[in-house]
């Protein structure tokens, strides 16, 4: 048996060039009404005879990959002692490993010991990737059914800070609409500065076809920002952060406005940038070219 891997498989775009194992299939969560990248499967974590078989498939061929990341949705509720037997073995077989990515839920984080998340690190886990959508309890829980509260996702996110482990978190222009744009920029930007994450990534609202969010926008029941909206509610949250040294980005394709600094220090730029785009849509990217 080769090197396989389960469809449908995602992976963050920074994550491109990296060779990809399944520890877990599907999402333990899989309800939030924005997502449908789970839906065909159900959720179990692999064993390690099946996550041991697909690494020494994969060892000669890909011998010299530099990175892996570890899918599905939230591999890191994998117990802590399949992870390391898992990373123990990706540093053994691909020599020339330099980094080990990793999804993961606040829960996840929340689940595990300090002392489980040093270990982690230690053994190679390079990135875990959060993923925070909004800092409003209304959005997370009411709107897109995200499972966990702003505080949760706080504590999670400085949990795994604070054992070394470093994170790349991810929100969403536009998702609470028009009507809660003001109070999803201010509420997003106060949880974000309290993580404090080394990586900080903005995607804009885009709504797969057949999610829960579709229903209510064919409903009429919610409606997206438009462009211009999109960069305000950017830019209010930008303002409102504080930072340390944090690399942000807002450069995926679903985005009206490639933009990349690191925070605080590049503030006042990306806001000028903003500004700037505000006053030239003709800059923007347009609809067609949008993707998730």
């Amino acid at each position: 048996m080769g090197y396989y891997l389960v469809p449908p498989v995602y992976r963050p775009p920074s994550e491109a060039a990296s060779l990809i194992f399944q520890v877990t299939l599907g999402c333990s969560h899989n309800a939030c009404s924005f997502c449908v990248s789970y839906k065909g499967k159900r959720f179990r974590v692999k064993t390690w005879e099946e996550i041991e078989a697909d690494i020494d498939a994969a060892k000669v061929p890909y011998r010299n990959i530099t990175r892996v990341f570890l899918a599905d949705g939230n591999a890191m509720v994998a117990e802590t002692g399949l992870l390391l037997k898992v990373l123990e073995k990706l540093y053994r077989d691909f020599p020339y490993l330099e980094r080990v990515g990793i999804y993961a839920r606040a829960s996840d984080f929340l689940s595990k010991t300090p002392e489980d998340l040093k270990k982690l690190r230690e053994a190679g886990i390079t990135l875990a990737y959060l993923g925070l959508e909004s800092g409003s309890d209304h959005i997370l829980n009411k709107m897109i059914h995200k499972g966990s509260t702003a505080a949760e996702i706080i504590e999670g996110g400085r949990k795994a800070m604070e054992a070394g482990l470093p994170l790349s978190v991810t929100v969403i222009i536009g998702v609470g609409g028009p009507e809660l744009s003001e109070e999803h920029a201010r509420a997003t930007a106060e949880a974000a500065s309290a993580i404090n994450p080394a990586y900080l990534s903005a995607l804009t609202m885009l709504i797969p076809e057949n999610s829960f969010m579709d229903r209510k926008v064919k409903k009429g029941e919610f409606k997206l920002l438009t462009p211009e909206q999109s960069l305000q509610e950017l830019r209010v949250m930008l303002e409102n952060m504080t930072l340390t040294n944090c690399v942000f980005r807002s450069n995926h394709a679903s985005n009206y406005l490639p933009l990349k600094g690191v925070l605080n220090q590049d503030k006042e730029k990306l806001v000028a940038l903003i500004q700037k785009a505000l006053a030239h849509p003709e800059l923007l990217r347009p609809e067609f070219l949008r993707a998730l």
